[in-house]
């Protein structure tokens, strides 16, 4: 592995850019109806990254008060029904508000066009309706949290969610279960898209990475979404009309509820991952300058994780009175389905193998990714292992597995993301200096947060208890005090994002020197994208060559001591492949 420090590959001088259109998606139409009406891809793509990122502050709000809680053995600040409501609405709002829909809404409705060479998605009144439930959806949800609250956790088993609780279950369930059309629809749209709309020559094997990633997240969100919707149904029923269904006072059966709650969400785990792994593919490729290694490894791998994923769901209920040879057979899937994620990470490390790799903030994060998925994916192996399991079952070891691979993994991949294409998005760069800051803040205060939890959950801290042991305080402590650091370190994108709005220069068409379609279009792109019928005649990565997917002559990459991607112009050359002036290392 090479690290471009000096100076960068030369490339063949690039004709002048074509002017840049003055209208856009953004200013082409003005006013609050403009945006409410909009059937513009782009356009509902950055109404989800609005929503979903107040939605991240309200969950990160919950999970400060829960973490400050926990500073004293016998609570700091919350009484133990508001700590069991508190950390309900972290794991509502997180896990349904933001983790589900964040790629798939937000980069799948802005880029999945874009990187196949539409002009917008299949289904564009359905996208926009989508939108619309999600925020329906997600009304309900916050009416439960604010009116009472919910406090059964974020699983709402029952009998207790059915039965006894006295708070606010039923509009929070009702908001899950609409909220679930919303991915339903997104999930459609999207399939659709890919198998219809795809520019000529964009075969399946010159597919990028992320519309792999992006069409085998589609097939568990079709696929697994109306289980978990029935079973909110049947939960409904239950509170509400007291026909037992869960309640085995009533003749219900409540195991028969987490084989049908985990049968969906297992798999949404990998609504959640996946996505981000075809994020990582991307910038990953882009700051290494090398073809990904194992292209069709790779994007298998995508499918193989989401078909895999439907089979492993027993393994949360171990402890539940399954038989033991169930155990031992959902064991075996649990640890199959660590193949194709395991495929996944050896690829990307033999990707950065001799490539010239560079520091951008992207690049950053995307490392970030690695080690934290990793070791997220390593210490789930002791969950999927019946005798490890029994030991650390709903203790903080499982919280910081969790949060290994949704926080490490899928929010480290979704704000790589957002700083890869975020010059794409809003046609603006943000500060260089702020955001690699912030990826180093956020990696460091990561590990002190959930590293201490590791040992919680092995001395045998059980989960959502308010109160603990004294000799368990320190740990307690440090968590909180890391939970401060990576809260700090997720404003800082707040803060230098929103500022690049109204002070960041003007971005270039392609100011990574990028391979996909998506680049080869003005920043921000028009309302139908393309002003002609991309024609692709390469794979998604040809950065050892150097040209683009239309055969062009990629720009000056980043990697230059005077490094400034806002400083380059982004040229691509004219159509054809271009003679390979300079061999890129890898």
């Amino acid at each position: 592995m090479s690290i471009v420090i000096g100076d960068t590959p030369r490339t063949a001088p690039p004709p002048p850019e074509p002017a840049v259109p003055g209208r856009n998606y953004i200013n082409e139409t003005s006013g609050f109806w403009s945006w409410a009406l909009t059937v513009d891809h782009k356009r509902i793509g950055i109404l989800y990254l609005v929503s979903i990122t107040a939605f991240f502050l309200v969950g990160g709000i919950a999970a400060g008060l829960v973490r400050a809680n926990l500073l004293t053995p016998n609570g700091a600040i919350l009484t133990e029904d508001q700590y069991n409501k508190a950390f309900t609405a972290h794991g509502v709002v997180m896990l349904f508000l933001f983790l589900i829909p964040s790629i798939p809404a937000v980069f799948g409705n802005f880029l999945v066009p874009l990187m196949i060479g539409a002009k917008d998605l299949a289904f564009p009144k359905l996208n926009l309706a989508s939108w619309y439930v999600f925020m329906i959806g997600a009304a309900f949800m916050v009416w439960g949290l604010l009116a009472g609250g919910i406090d059964t956790g974020w699983t709402l088993y029952p009998p207790y969610s059915s039965r006894y609780s006295h708070s606010s279950v039923a509009p929070g369930v009702f908001g899950v279960f609409i909220t679930g059309f919303s991915s339903i629809m997104t999930g459609l749209n999207i399939m659709v898209t890919i198998h219809k709309m795809r520019a000529p020559g964009m075969t399946w094997g010159r597919l990028p990475l992320f519309i792999w990633a992006m069409y085998a997240t589609s097939f568990i969100q079709l696929l697994g979404t109306p289980v978990v919707a029935i079973t909110l149904v049947l939960l409904l029923v239950e509170r509400l009309a007291g026909v037992g269904i869960f309640d085995p006072s009533i003749g219900g059966d409540p195991v028969l509820y987490q084989h049908l709650f985990w049968f969906y969400s297992h798999p949404a785990v990998y609504i959640m991952i996946v996505p981000g792994m075809g994020v990582i593919s991307e910038v990953l490729t882009c700051f290494s300058r090398k073809n990904i290694f194992g292209y069709k490894a790779v994007a298998w791998s995508s499918v193989g994780i989401a078909v895999v994923g439907f089979l492993v769901w027993a393994h949360h209920m171990f402890v539940a009175g399954i038989s033991y040879y169930s155990a031992l057979l959902f064991s075996f899937l649990t640890m199959l389905v660590a193949v194709p994620s395991a495929i996944k990470v050896f690829n990307w490390v033999a990707t950065l193998y001799r490539g010239s790799i560079t520091f951008q903030a992207p690049m950053m994060f995307t490392l970030a990714f690695l080690v934290l998925f990793t070791v997220g994916g390593v210490t789930g192996l002791f969950l999927a292992t019946m005798g490890t399991d029994i030991h650390l079952h709903d203790t903080y070891f499982v919280v910081a597995h969790f949060h290994f691979v949704m926080v490490g993994g899928m929010v480290l991949a979704y704000l790589a993301g957002i700083h890869f294409w975020w010059p794409k998005m809003t046609g603006r760069m943000y500060s260089d200096f702020w955001s690699k800051t912030s990826a180093t803040v956020i990696f460091v205060g990561f590990f002190f947060t959930f590293v201490p939890q590791f040992v919680l959950g092995y001395h045998g801290m059980p989960r959502r208890y308010p109160n603990y042991p004294e000799e368990f305080q320190v740990y307690n402590v440090l968590s909180t005090a890391g939970a401060s650091i990576l809260g700090v370190g997720y404003l800082m994108p707040a803060v230098y994002l929103t500022l690049s709005l109204f002070y960041g220069p003007k971005a270039s068409a392609n100011p990574w020197s990028a391979t996909g379609l998506e680049w080869q279009v003005p920043s921000p792109p028009t309302v139908f994208n393309f002003e002609y019928l991309p024609i692709t005649v390469c794979g998604p990565y040809e950065y050892a060559i150097g040209v683009d997917q239309m055969g062009r002559g990629l720009p000056e990459p980043p990697g230059m001591s005077d490094d400034n991607p806002a400083s380059r112009l982004g040229l691509s050359g004219p159509a054809g492949a271009q003679a390979k002036e300079t061999e890129v290392v890898g």
